[in-house]
């Protein structure tokens, strides 16, 4: 290889969303870094076959907010 083109590959902590942790080695961060995981295997819909809804960031209220009127007619007096 190269020298001086790759990036640098080290051991960080990987946290799980049930909280587990393990080490791998990546070019994430700096070397002792921890990456904590929002969707994993154990929580992805793909792996456990349940549906559940993700809130990022507020988009899910967003969403309910902007269209919480359609398919709701006023009553007309």
């Amino acid at each position: 290889m190269k020298p001086g083109i790759h990036p640098d590959y080290h051991e960080i902590t990987i946290i799980m969303t049930d909280g587990t942790e393990f080490k791998t080695n990546s070019c994430y961060g700096k070397a002792g870094d921890t990456l904590r995981l929002d969707v994993d295997p154990k929580s992805h819909p793909a792996w456990t076959g349940v549906q559940r809804m993700l809130d990022t960031g507020g988009q899910v209220a967003k969403f309910n907010k902007r269209f919480a009127g359609i398919g709701a007619r006023a009553a007309k007096k």
